[in-house]
This record gives C-alpha cells, structure tokens and sequence, in this order.
C-alpha cells in the first residue's frame, strides 16, 4: 500500500506542484488550504506523513498551531515545514515543536523527495522498534517438521496475499499469534504495522477506548486524543487475540467497522477511514458461545472467512526438536551464554510431555533448563536436570531399574519385560511415531504393531 502524505498550503499552485512531485513517486496525497481543513483530514484518517507551509492566510491557525496540534493528537506522524518566509529562528522553533526538517521556498524537488522519504522511513523504523520491544522472547516463524506443520505453512502461503479475514483457533500458548504474524510478514501489507490487542487482558470499560482511540479532550480540556489499534494497523495487519472475551456491545462496534472500514472514536461523531486487514484468534468454541447469546452470529461469518487450527503441542511431538533448538538459541542469545545441548533422553522426555501449557511452556522450560540445569556449557542436559514434572516423564533406565526385576524371572518373562520397557522408551523418544521407531528399531512397521499390542504397549498410532 502506497504512504499517503497531507499537504497543506495556501498556495493552490503550490499545493498542485508538490502533489504532482510526490504521486510521480507512487505517493498518495490529499490536500488542504487552511487549517479547519487540514485537521479534519487529519482526524478522518492518519497520513504518513504531512507537508505543512507555515504561514497560512485565511486559516484560524497557522503552520506553527497546526504542528503543535498534529504533535499532541498524532506524535507519530512526521511533520516537514515548508515557508517561504523563513528564517534559522523559525526553523529551530518547529523542530524542538517536533518538525521532522524544514524547506525553504522555493525548493528542489529531489531535496523534498528525499526529506520525506526519509521522514517516513525513520517513522516506521520507530513503530518497529515500539513492536520490537513488545515481541522479545516471541517466535516470528513458524518451526517444526510435524503434519500440521507442513499443512498450516502450505495454507498461509495461500491465504496471505488474498488479504481475506482468517479466524485461528487453538488452545493457549500453542502459538496462534505466530501463525497471525507469518500471515502479515506473507502479505502484501509485509511493510506495514502488525498490531496485536489481547482482548483477555482488556477490562471491558478500556476495550473501546484501545480498538478505537478517543477524541482530544476526552479527558479534560487540555487532553491529547488516543490513537487506538485500529488506526495504527491503518494499511497493515490487526490482531484480535482471544476476540470471544470481547464484551457484545463492542462486538457490534467491530461488525460495522469490518463492514464499512470506518470507526467512531470514544467521545467523537466523525468517522475515521482505516485500510486494515483483521485476524482473529481465539481458545474457546464460538458457535457454542453463539448458542449461548455471548458471540455474535454475525461477527463470526465476519471473522471466520479462513478458518485456520492450532493443535495443541502435544497432537504435533514431532515439532518439539525443532521448538527446543530455536528456544536455546534465542534464550542464550538473550541471556549472554552458550547454548546447552540435550541427550536423546532428555528430548524423549520433552516429547513424552503431555504440554497443558503448550509451546509458550516450552520457551519458558528452555530458559529454565539453560540458566538452573547443573554442569558446564559443553555438559549434555539429562532428564534429572528437567523441572520435576517433566523429567518424570523420562523414560525408564534399563540396567538399573529393571535389572534386579529381570534378573529373578525366567527367561521368556524377562525378555517380555525387557523388551516393553525397551519399546516402550523407543515409541516415546519418537514420539509415537511408529514408522520411525520401526526404522531405528530395525522391525517391520507391522511386525513392530503386532509386537507393540502383544506386549500391552500404548500408541497414538502415527504413521
């Protein structure tokens, strides 16, 4: 999506000039003469970037006014001065007011071009390190080997450019907001803001006031407006997380904002335009909650164009390797140390974890494991190094555990229990996955299923 940019003159001729610079470059412009004009473009939708003259003939606040206005109800938005009339003085008074720079008239079209583009770039590269800081410790791709894996990559790849509206399901910490990230860094809005609002953790009587913003004044007379996420996701990406705790007055509100691309902001009557593509996310069972009067049905046709499923970790064990490389080398990277390796008992115990807190307990057991597990860098994590609960999902050690067991049956009785404890420990290090575990084993994959049933040895019967 083309950066829009606000120009404001009084100078026709000039506001012509510079509009015709500007969308030789693929820019998007609107214009305005005075002052009443150019804020009630302002309000109706955020530019990129604005061109302000300063002194304005006829208008109720000059160039000067109308910055310090734009800086108090959209700081974000970069401001270059333009006069014709201008002196050191005046230019040193709009930058410490927050002007980006500051032309003098006339002007050289290639030194305007590249004061706005740099203008607008050093805007987004604010707005990203605001979203940097916000997504330390989260995974921006998707990792894993698993089926799912490999059919949920498949289906963002499709769905992504189309721009169409997806609802993600799943339960929590399994890692929906990563999937809504890949499907933003996907499309075409790529270059543009991602802006996520949890409505979980949103009391029901600040939910407006954060989709949507509010008006100056709201507050008191001297109070700035509020951006809300909805403008700031103008021409990018907004994630509703959780949108089912979402109070049913303000699901209303999002049914005729999907539909017209317009809000109201709280205490406001104009109507502000946004150019935004919304996914959802949620854990819980929307028609149910339709049934129960607590979900618009309409909001969820809205919603649920393309309905994408996050499977609970412990359906899709075969990720688990792939999560727990990516989660040490991101958390040592954090923490200033070297990364730890795993031993082959210490990954069959991650993956034989039942995960009721999904990937994001996953991240945090890495962490864990890497500051509290004892021994030296290069000394391998074992299973008696885990958090207790997990560890004792390790599978049990043959000679120490079993072989006073074996060593008092016959013979035909200890190889049974030998070889269940044996299979038993092979089926959980892969997994479940009786394919691979008939490959390392080296038995037929149905001569290991018959083996595995005569022996009473549970499987989720993967392929």
């Amino acid at each position: 999506m083309a950066d829009e940019i606000l120009i404001v003159d009084d100078e026709s001729d000039i506001r012509l000039l510079i509009k015709g610079v500007l969308e030789d470059e693929g820019y998007e412009t609107r214009d305005a003469g005075d002052s009443d004009t150019a804020l009630d473009m302002l309000r109706d939708r955020r530019p990129s970037l604005v061109v302000l003259d300063i002194w304005l003939q006829n208008s109720a606040l000059d160039g000067m006014e109308i910055l310090s206005v734009i800086k108090k109800e959209h700081p974000l938005v970069p401001v270059v001065m333009i006069s014709g009339h201008g002196n050191i003085e005046t230019a040193v008074n709009a930058i410490k007011i927050g002007a980006y720079d500051f032309i003098e008239k006339p002007f050289k079209s290639d030194r305007l071009l590249l004061i706005v583009q740099r203008a607008i770039e050093a805007a987004k590269l604010r707005s990203e390190n605001e979203e940097l800081r916000l997504r330390v410790g989260q995974p921006s791709d998707l990792i894993g080997s698993s089926p799912w894996f490999h059919q949920v990559s498949q289906a963002v790849r499709k769905v992504a450019p189309t721009g169409s509206r997806v609802l993600i399901t799943g339960p929590a910490g399994a890692g929906k907001e990563v999937v809504a990230r890949q499907l933003h860094a996907c499309s075409h809005r790529a270059e543009a803001s991602f802006v996520a609002l949890n409505c979980a953790t949103m009391h029901p009587d600040r939910l407006e006031s954060e989709l949507f913003g509010t008006a100056p004044g709201l507050d008191g007379s001297d109070s700035p407006g509020k951006v809300g996420t909805f403008e700031r996701a103008h021409g990018g990406t907004l994630l509703l997380d959780e949108v089912a705790d979402m109070p049913m007055e303000t699901q209303g509100k999002i049914v005729r904002a999907l539909q017209e691309q317009t809000f109201q902001r709280v205490g406001d009557d104009r109507r502000v335009a946004v150019d935004v593509r919304v996914i959802a996310s949620t854990n819980r069972d929307l028609p149910e909650l339709i049934e129960e009067g607590r979900f618009r049905e309409d909001l969820f046709y809205r919603l649920n164009v393309v309905p994408l499923e996050v499977p609970a970790l412990r359906e899709r064990r075969e990720d688990i390797p792939d999560l727990v490389s990516f989660f040490m080398e991101r958390a040592a990277e954090n923490a200033g140390l070297p990364p730890r390796s795993l031993s082959d008992d210490t990954l069959a115990a991650l993956r034989a974890y039942d995960w009721p807190g999904n990937v994001r307990q996953l991240r945090n057991v890495i962490e864990w494991v890497l500051i509290m597990a004892p021994g030296g860098p290069h000394d391998p994590v074992r299973p008696d190094m885990l958090p207790p609960e997990i560890g004792a999902s390790a599978p049990a050690s043959l000679p120490g555990e079993t072989g006073e067991e074996i060593m008092s049956l016959p013979l035909r009785e200890a190889r049974e229990v030998f070889e269940r404890k044996y299979l038993e420990a092979q089926v959980m290090r892969f997994g479940g996955n009786i394919s691979r575990t008939a490959n390392f084993v080296g038995m037929e994959r149905s001569a290991l299923h018959r083996k595995l049933r005569s022996l009473g040895v549970g499987t989720a019967d993967r392929a």
